[in-house]
């Protein structure tokens, strides 16, 4: 599998990174529009070279890749067929790679919905990067009938209806299997619903000047694989922190352990958990070195805060007063924290601010802390952890497919993970990987990104061993102990 960029950006600094390229380092348009057709076309040649190949254009630039496209196809004596949605006669500029395909022995057709495909390899080169608008009318028709045709899909540089800035749906979207992007990675395909619709990513440069890529500072960055501090021979328990995990009512005494055992397995010294008396002596039978304290306020708890050095709040806690009584006293401490679960919903009915925290919201939780509903979360990933961040101070963590990371500078983003982590408990695991990491003195942010790193891809691992469906939480320790050793 090919190794991506990190590096992310919005599409307009890929445009003008387009633009220095053309005018700058005086590299013909049509030059580059080839190149992005090239890739495309050996792609496909790749993995469906017996395929007749099926295109579809809009206009601008993303047309002139589909028709470079075309004409490799005819070139080539592979059966294609080009169905337009832009009258190709207006096309202007370097788009004009359309009269290279009539050249080539090539015809046009008028897109209808009446048509039928079979047994072929289609290509979407319908909208390119600078869609901001709904998608509707005849464009609509054609992503709609792409979707409904089940046949594989190759999009040129991005999906077209996926807003390439916030990976929100602009009505509707293309579902591709491949997606090969050109110039710039952009940050919306690697969050949010654009899981669903990118496929595998396939990237290339077009071989621009390299100092083209240090002119243009990215907005985000794809978090890579981490590698963690190693071990002097020397070390004990109380180089590696002490951790405190508040919650588990009555009722919710699963999320408190499932959270305390991913402390454990994370590597921490010390873990103890402060919970309800009726269950705490039962918290640590599956794992006994957990020292487990049932606590009914907060002079019990404030013994506990002193002797830590770090606070996993939120798992189980729930909303009652005994909750509330809790989550006062671990806010009026100045340790660590990370706040997860009820926690967030109780920060949620207050501003409070700190620096020294890391928030774990799912969009649910999010959308009460921001006041919004999960659609405006939806809306633009980044801009609501950016607002969390700015709101609420520390590093936020906005879960989900493609989770993201604010720590008050621009977004990292984690592609791991997969579908089989929709269940309970998920959340309570990644909450006390992040404590134990801070536990042994990684920066907030850096203990954040390791842990849901790791966190997802223990849970790719799981699936990969014996798939999604039925997928638990307990089910990633193992993998999180050998990817913490990796």
């Amino acid at each position: 599998m090919q190794k991506i960029p990190t590096n992310l950006y919005l599409a307009e600094q890929v445009r003008e990174m387009d633009r220095m390229a053309i005018e700058d380092y005086a590299i013909p348009g049509i030059d580059l529009m080839r190149k992005a057709g090239l890739q495309v076309f050996d792609l496909i040649q790749e993995h469906y070279a017996s395929m007749a190949i099926v295109v579809f254009c809009g206009a601008g630039n993303n047309a002139g890749d589909g028709y470079v496209i075309a004409t490799l196809a005819k070139q080539a004596g592979i059966e294609v067929d080009v169905y337009y949605l832009s009258n190709p006669d207006k096309l202007k500029g370097d788009a004009a790679a359309y009269q290279d395909y009539i050249a080539a022995g090539g015809q046009v057709i008028a897109f209808e919905n009446s048509l039928q495909l079979s047994d072929c390899i289609v290509v979407d080169a319908l909208l390119g990067t600078g869609l901001d608008r709904m998608v509707s009318g005849k464009f609509a028709e054609a992503i709609s009938f792409i979707n409904q045709s089940k046949m594989p899909v190759v999009a040129v540089d991005i999906p077209s209806g996926l807003n390439a800035d916030t990976g929100n749906i602009m009505g509707c979207a293309v579902q591709a299997l491949w997606t090969v992007s050109f110039i710039g990675l952009k940050r919306g395909m690697f969050t949010g619903f654009a899981a669903d619709y990118c496929g595998q990513i396939i990237y290339s440069s077009l071989d621009i000047p390299d100092v083209i890529f240090k002119l243009i500072k990215p907005v985000a960055k794809l978090i890579t694989q981490p590698v963690l501090v190693k071990r002097q021979r020397t070390a004990h328990k109380g180089h590696h922190g002490h951790v405190l995990l508040v919650g588990g009512d009555n009722g919710f005494s699963g999320a408190i352990r499932l959270a305390a055992e991913a402390v454990l397995r994370s590597g921490a010294g010390l873990v103890s958990v402060a919970t309800r008396k009726s269950h705490a002596a039962y918290i640590n039978i599956a794992n006994p070195e957990l020292m487990c304290h049932g606590v009914d306020n907060s002079d019990e708890l404030e013994d506990l805060i002193d002797k830590a050095s770090v606070i996993v709040i939120g798992p189980g806690l729930g909303q009652s007063d005994w909750a509330k009584t809790l989550f006062e006293c671990v806010l009026k401490s100045n340790k660590p924290a990370v706040v997860d679960a009820d926690a967030l919903n109780l920060l949620a009915k207050q501003t409070t601010q700190r620096d020294n925290w890391v928030l774990t919201p799912h969009p649910g939780e999010a959308s009460r802390l921001l006041e919004c509903s999960t659609n405006t979360i939806a809306e633009d990933r980044f801009l609501s952890v950016s607002q969390l961040q700015k709101s609420y101070g520390g590093v936020a963590v906005l879960k989900g497919a493609g989770t993201l990371i604010n720590c008050g500078k621009d977004a990292a983003i984690s592609t791991t993970g997969n579908p089989g982590m929709a269940s309970g408990g998920m959340g309570d695991v990644l909450a006390g990987l992040i404590g134990g990491l801070i536990a042994q003195k990684y920066t907030l942010s850096q203990a954040a990104q390791i842990a849901v790193y790791i966190h997802g891809e223990a849970a790719d691992l799981s699936a990969e061993a014996e798939g999604e469906i039925g997928m638990l939480a307990s089910d990633l320790m193992p993998f999180i102990r050998e990817l913490i050793n990796r």
